[in-house]
């Protein structure tokens, strides 16, 4: 071998233990400054409390602020879009939620691939949704909600928090099954639909039971069936949708999500830290009251889940030949 060609080798060997190296440090003063962690929907709605809760844990746990920044538009695909773009680097982070799930197949003109462009850290709850109407709606039960919405074809106004978001994907399995013909109403976000079915702007809508259970409580709106195939502790008496619609089911599947180059020990490390949190046991409790089922598990986990619900979403979409 000449010395040129062992110079050249040498050369390769110390620029490919480069990176790994740098990766190395970068796990080790990870973090040194604060992280963004993005949520594609409004403030107020589900996405943005679950993500504020968990940035709140992250920061205390991390030693550096987790601000959650809201990017809207386009169902989701805005902010993630950016995290994709975004440095690997661990401080720009995703709320993964079903609408990644869904928008893998509902769109067309994605410039990007979720399952492969967007590196899965850590899954955190399921959750049921609760299919809800407004209490001036003569409806005490899903069966019943039926028979009014089939006696009035497309009068009934169903809230939806975009296209492409679980509810109104769910809406839209829902009509599927249950044969009824509903007049959609597209909202940005969780918040301004349930302020306006509070307020008896619109009849029906499904929303996740952290959104939505509040307003139960008090009584602003009736609870008529979860989307689970079994009932929620957290509102033992409302039926599963299923016991009406047989074979109906949903929930919502969120979780924390990097740009696919990020080091993996700062997955890692992230990962560990949510773990932690959904074992606490205050953390779970407060969970509990909203109807959230901890996921801990690995990032891999994590990653299976969403290509499961991927794979869910894409059937229903096909068949209903739905697009964004």
């Amino acid at each position: 071998m000449n010395i040129a060609r062992r110079h050249f080798l040498r050369l390769a060997g110390v620029a490919a233990f480069l990176p790994a190296m740098t990766h190395v440090a970068q796990a080790q003063t990870y973090p040194s400054r604060p992280i963004q962690l993005i949520v594609g929907f409004p403030a107020g709605g589900p996405n943005d409390i679950l993500a504020r809760l968990m940035a709140q844990w992250l920061s205390a746990r991390l030693g550096q602020p987790v601000v959650v920044e809201n990017k809207t538009g386009a169902s989701s695909n805005t902010a993630t879009e950016a995290v994709v773009r975004a440095p690997g680097d661990g401080y720009t982070l995703l709320l993964v939620g079903p609408a990644n799930a869904i928008n893998a197949s509902l769109g067309d003109n994605l410039k990007f691939n979720f399952l492969r462009d967007i590196a899965p850290v850590a899954a955190i709850l399921r959750e049921p949704l609760v299919m809800v109407v407004h209490t001036s709606v003569p409806a005490k039960t899903a069966a019943e909600f039926i028979a009014l919405a089939k006696a009035a074809p497309g009068k009934l106004r169903m809230a939806a928090t975009g296209k492409g978001s679980s509810p109104h994907m769910s809406g839209l399995l829902f009509t599927m099954m249950a044969g009824v013909d509903l007049r959609v109403v597209q909202y940005s976000g969780g918040g301004p639909a349930i302020k306006d079915m509070a307020d008896g702007q619109m009849d029906m809508m499904f929303e996740p039971m952290s959104a939505s259970i509040e307003a139960i409580r008090a009584g602003k709106l009736r609870a008529l069936a979860v989307t689970t195939l079994t009932r929620s502790m957290a509102l033992p008496d409302v039926p599963s949708l299923s016991d009406t619609v047989p074979g109906y089911e949903a929930s919502v599947v969120t979780g924390i999500g990097a740009p696919a180059n990020t080091p993996a020990e700062i997955i890692e490390r992230l990962n560990a830290e949510i773990n932690v949190a959904l074992a606490d046991p205050a953390m779970k409790a407060r969970f509990a009251d909203t109807g959230g089922i901890p996921l801990a598990g690995s990032p891999a986990d994590f990653g299976r889940l969403m290509a499961e619900e991927t794979e869910k979403w894409a059937k229903v979409i096909k068949s209903a030949g739905a697009k964004l």
